[in-house]
């Protein structure tokens, strides 16, 4: 591999741990680690099992998108859907702490200079599905390849009043249609879910996504320094 292949990818392993620290668990700051209860010491000592699932791009037709809107409410379809901005970060945050504290995913609470660093990113972004007048879920997206071929989900928020009413489905085929217009090299969208977390994996796997492995990530898997 080329000393620029080399650089890409070391790149790359940097932001996708910053990520998943940031949505996933635990931060390190300056080599001193925070404190997280024993229970959760543990799960990261013992691997924490995420199922990898894909959905090829061929596979998002119109007719795929008109079986998904038939199991949406029609209001829910009429979710306004923007690209967030820094001035949205607030929001950002707000759904991110709400929507977390009743998933089955390990959770710590996220900070707006967190998501700063992600939504600076060149590689990342943020949308938000706005429903009655209320910034309701956010959806990232980030793109993995030497063309950005793969597109990855790599976290969806949905505010738990508008959980289970087809928010993040609508949230999917908006993503679906940002990807067709400004980066029309995807040839898959790819996510990962946790184990234990079985109502996103039957979102997940209802909206089309197919299995294609499993990951096991240890504590230093969800570590970060400064100097990243």
């Amino acid at each position: 591999m080329s000393k620029l292949n080399l650089d890409r990818k070391k790149k790359l392993d940097i932001k996708k741990r910053k990520i998943r620290a940031f949505f996933l668990s635990i931060e390190t700051k300056k080599k001193q680690k925070r404190e997280v209860d024993k229970a959760v010491e543990e799960l990261y000592q013992d691997g924490m099992i995420y199922i990898q699932m894909r959905l090829p791009v061929e596979k998002i037709t119109k007719n795929f998108e008109d079986k998904l809107k038939t199991r949406i409410e029609h209001n829910i379809i009429q979710a306004k859907i923007r690209e967030a901005t820094n001035e949205d970060l607030d929001s950002l945050k707000n759904i991110y702490n709400r929507a977390w504290l009743t998933s089955n995913t390990p959770f710590r609470p996220i900070t707006k200079t967190d998501l700063k660093k992600i939504l600076d990113h060149p590689e990342t972004v943020f949308l938000i599905a706005k429903l009655y007048g209320l910034d309701a879920a956010f959806l990232l997206l980030d793109f993995e390849g030497e063309n950005n071929e793969y597109a990855i989900i790599a976290a969806l928020a949905v505010m738990p009043r508008f959980q289970r009413k087809g928010v993040g489905s609508v949230l999917g085929m908006a993503s679906w249609q940002y990807l067709k217009e400004k980066y029309p090299n995807v040839k898959e969208v790819r996510c990962e879910v946790y184990k234990d977390n079985h109502v996103s994996y039957a979102f997940i796997k209802g909206i089309g996504f197919e299995e294609y492995g499993e990951k096991v990530y240890k504590k230093e898997d969800f570590e970060i320094y400064d100097n990243q």
